[in-house]
């Protein structure tokens, strides 16, 4: 049987996740609106990605045998100045995760959860990932600019991410 604690904060990283899937689906609505496609397709799947890691948390915690309590899920933002301010909010929202993330595994180390420990560090090496991504893709940004041939050079290299990420 699980913690209470750790129920509560597997909870809600589900929650998190999936507010971070509308984030990211803001944010390809608002490329797409800009005419910035590939940036669109990347937050996307980025999007799509979130759902899956919440998927991954739902599913373990009805594995172990615990109920799920959705809750509502909050607006995400929807104005964006440039794919420069688009990137840094990624960034700083995908370092929100790590933190949340850590709280979890750590919850796990307290409780002795082992089961949770396991699942949880899938999710700190996706991390790694997710930061170093986005702080790639927005140090391109600042040396490209918000606008020109380069900016859609690098929409047409974003928009080739495959579905497979």
């Amino acid at each position: 049987m699980m913690s209470k604690k750790l129920y509560e904060v597997l909870n809600n990283q589900i929650k998190f996740e999936l507010d971070s899937a509308y984030v990211y689906l803001s944010m390809a609505a608002h490329c797409e609106a800009t005419n910035l496609n590939g940036f669109a397709n990347w937050f996307k799947h980025q999007s799509q990605e979130e759902v899956n890691h919440a998927m991954k948390i739902y599913q373990f915690l009805l594995d172990r045998g615990e109920e799920i309590k959705l809750q509502q899920i909050d607006e995400p933002p929807h104005n964006f100045k440039n794919p420069v301010a688009l990137f840094e909010n990624t960034l700083k929202h995908e370092q929100k995760v790590t933190e949340l993330i850590n709280t979890c595994y750590e919850t796990a180390i307290a409780e002795k959860d082992y089961p949770a420990q396991v699942m949880l560090q899938w999710f700190i090496e996706e991390q790694v990932e997710e930061e170093q991504q986005a702080s790639e893709i927005l140090e391109q940004l600042k040396m490209v600019g918000d606008s020109g041939a380069a900016l859609l050079m690098m929409d047409k290299q974003l928009g080739a991410r495959a579905s497979s990420d």
